[in-house]
């Protein structure tokens, strides 16, 4: 069948194909990854050339695993690379632990040469670590939004399913590579290309860096009930001084009785339960995620001492803060 599928009129910009260097690092999501080097491969199909080439490379050349436990070849270490090369790291699970000096210095290094640099899935915590994200815009999985938020206040981060601000980008991780290697793929060509790609992959709802990568709260909590909605959205807006059920209900015109009358019919729960179970989703992803102490992730989600965040985390989760941070199984869990 392959030998059937006609090849577009593309002309190649420039002499040599466009070159990605994906380093892999340690527990990287495959999807970010393989549906990255996926759209390139059917780019160069769809053309009848190669428009990319793409190297592998491991912080020291030797084979790299990743989170699915796959293990994949690489061609070579840490090694410089040239200018118009584009440099795409690949996070996943542990990002922290495999954002080593190393890789560190390697980024900074190669990155005063001026190409573009990129981080997939949660390797933008590789990124603002190396400082590469300084006064730019960029984004990361939703799940690690509150931890990185916290590490690197001065970065302006967004919910978007990918970023790119001149030359770094950033995505949310999973499919949002698809959508980024599209719009890289129309830039450099055209559009046709870029849709033929996602034809292809069977991809038909083609996300742009203005469409955001949770699901509306609508949507989320399967209750298209307006005002509950904005209840939970200024919940969600408000973890680290949360607002009394009192003041909730009067911003959104009802009486307190009938905002928990809302919340027990729609969610089983009343408003100071789900208010209480947003608070510790949001520490748990802080203790998880970041190495704040244990009090300071408490003020953060809006418990004025420690020995009551500890007692309300462990009725919830059946362990101790403390505990917890001891816990790695769970850090950057996607």
């Amino acid at each position: 069948m392959s030998s059937l599928l006609p090849t577009m009129n593309v002309t190649r910009n420039g002499s040599k194909p466009r070159r990605f260097v994906f380093v892999l690092l340690n527990d990287f999501t495959m999807l970010c990854f393989s549906a990255a080097v996926e759209s390139l491969r059917i780019a160069n199909r769809m053309a009848g050339q190669e428009l990319y080439e793409w190297i592998l490379a491991s912080e020291d050349g030797e084979p790299v695993t990743c989170s699915a436990g796959a293990t994949f070849t690489v061609d070579m270490a840490l090694e410089p690379v040239q200018r118009d090369d584009t440099i795409f790291l690949c996070g996943g699970v542990n990002i922290q632990q495999s954002t080593t000096p190393k890789v560190l210095n390697w980024l900074r290094r190669e990155s005063r040469k001026g190409p573009t640099v990129g981080g997939l899935c949660t390797a933008g915590y590789t990124l603002a670590r190396a400082g590469l994200l300084e006064d730019r815009q960029a984004t990361i999985h939703w799940e690690n939004q509150d931890g990185f938020t916290e590490e690197f206040e001065n970065i302006e981060l967004t919910k978007s399913v990918f970023v790119i601000d001149r030359n770094r980008i950033t995505t949310a991780g999973g499919t949002a590579s698809i959508d980024l290697m599209l719009k890289l793929i129309a830039e450099d060509y055209d559009e046709d290309l870029a849709n033929a790609v996602a034809d292809q992959l069977i991809y038909s709802s083609i996300r742009t860096d203005q469409d955001t990568q949770r699901l509306s709260v609508p949507s989320r909590i399967g209750v298209r009930h307006p005002k509950l909605s904005i209840v939970i959205q200024m919940m969600e807006n408000n973890i680290e001084d949360p607002i009394s059920p009192s003041i909730l209900a009067q911003d959104v015109g009802m009486s307190t009785r009938q905002l928990e009358r809302l919340f027990r019919r729609y969610l089983n729960r009343s408003p100071k339960r789900y208010y209480m179970e947003l608070r510790l989703q949001k520490a748990r992803n802080l203790l998880m995620q970041t190495d704040m102490s244990v009090i300071n992730v408490a003020l953060a989600c809006g418990f004025a001492s420690p020995s009551h965040f500890s007692k309300c985390y462990r009725s919830h989760y059946n362990t101790t803060p403390y505990r917890e941070r001891g816990s790695l199984s769970g850090r950057l869990s996607i």
